[in-house]
């Protein structure tokens, strides 16, 4: 990797690089992949509409906060609190919030993965998960040693989905088809996989990991915003592929359990696709989502930490992160909750989250020119925040049942 980034990029390239890898791994965690397989058991192939939803909101939200991130080269709870007094505060509150419940839920996920890969125990191989990202955060070049595992886990992801999705030859027509002009529109389950994939700490991962690298400023901002957009194709794409292979299970006949206590949904169609090779392959698949999306959740919750205390150092952050990951570790192994039903709860969570944060962007786009140096910022883009905030903002409400539901039943 060392040889990629001096011979093929130059730094701000290779920061680009990195935050792209950092966005699309976190969205692509195993709550997404667990929450793919439930909602696709659910509504067959309608549920390809949810899926282009999430895309479309996934855009407008991405080139919103990395524009105003890398213009007003600060983090989202300083902006937040520059532009609206006090209301990064509690941005940084519940994207911390969001952002600790989720790692619990991906370290649940990399353990559902070393369970099916080698029958480990979930607790033991939660703790063996949660002490590989701590070792990762420990290293001296901790910053090195996460953007390139960053990269290698998610072309893991990527590479093992289309495995699966060549394997179980999904009725890809009828699949374009109800995503376009879908049989049945069940908005919960959008609210859910929004909240799963865009919603929380995963819409700002990428843009603190551009804040981090230098990559800001009006002179980047072009380059940023192709970045993010080449970044949500590539997710989009790859969402999109792993719900057609679940989509070939399900249509190919396969029972998927969604009301045992200790059900595994994604792991049932994996292994229904490809016998003991595809339930490895699910092992495989869930680690790698596990691990990364622990990483990921953990660096951008602690990024938020300097709304409450300026000017971490490096080494301070390295500690926080340490820390924040073995905390959620400790709870995951007291909690006892379902690994499958914790990820489609911390989607619900986050659904809440994310109305609060592109508000007060779309606002600093439209009225504080002042923090963006004064850039022309796009009006077809601020419009399409505009909409999509009012359209966050219904979802978040509806997310509040599913979250209700949710501890109702714990």
């Amino acid at each position: 990797m060392s040889f990629m980034k001096t011979s093929f990029f130059n730094d701000r390239q290779w920061a680009i690089v990195a935050s792209i890898f950092m966005m699309a791994t976190s969205a692509m965690g195993p709550g997404f992949l667990t929450q793919t397989a439930v909602f696709t058991a659910k509504l067959g192939a309608a549920f390809g509409f949810a899926i282009l939803i999430s895309i479309l909101i996934d855009y407008v939200v991405q080139q919103n906060i990395w524009r105003v991130v890398t213009l007003t080269q600060m983090r989202a709870s300083d902006i937040a609190n520059k532009a609206l007094p006090g209301s990064g505060y509690l941005l940084a509150f519940l994207v911390i919030l969001g952002g600790f419940f989720f790692s619990i839920g991906n370290i649940a996920g990399a353990a559902l993965g070393l369970n099916a890969l080698f029958g480990l125990d979930t607790k033991v191989g939660g703790v063996l998960s949660g002490a590989l990202a701590i070792l990762i955060f420990a290293s001296r070049k901790a910053s090195l040693v996460m953007d390139k595992s960053m990269i290698v886990l998610g072309l893991l992801k990527i590479i093992l989905i289309v495995i699966v999705a060549f394997i179980v030859m999904p009725p890809v027509g009828e699949a374009v088809q109800q995503t376009f002009a879908p049989d049945q529109i069940d908005f919960a389950i959008i609210t859910t996989i929004v909240g799963g994939t865009v919603g929380g700490y995963i819409c700002y991962a990428g843009a603190h990991r551009l804040l981090d690298k230098g990559a800001v400023g009006p002179e980047n901002i072009d380059e940023v915003a192709r970045a993010a957009t080449k970044g949500i194709i590539v997710v989009g794409i790859v969402r999109y592929i792993l719900f057609l292979a679940f989509l070939g299970v399900i249509v190919s006949g396969a029972s998927i359990d969604l009301a045992s206590h200790n059900a595994n949904p994604a792991a049932q169609a994996f292994q229904y696709a490809a016998g003991t090779f595809g339930f490895k392959l699910f092992g495989l698949v869930f680690w790698a989502a596990g691990i990364s999306s622990t990483i990921g959740a953990a660096y951008t919750s602690v990024s938020f930490f300097t709304a409450f205390k300026k000017n971490l150092t490096p080494k301070q952050s390295n500690y926080s992160t340490i820390t924040f990951i073995s905390l959620a570790l400790l709870l995951y192994v007291l909690l006892g909750a379902t690994p499958a039903g914790l990820l489609i709860f911390v989607g619900g969570f986050n659904g809440l989250v994310l109305p609060i944060g592109l508000t007060i962007f779309v606002y600093v786009a439209a009225c504080r020119q002042d923090m963006l140096g004064n850039y022309h910022y796009p009006k077809w883009l601020l419009i399409l925040g505009v909409l999509t905030c009012l359209l966050t903002w219904w979802m978040g409400y509806m997310s509040f049942t599913t979250v209700f539901n949710y501890l109702t039943k714990l």
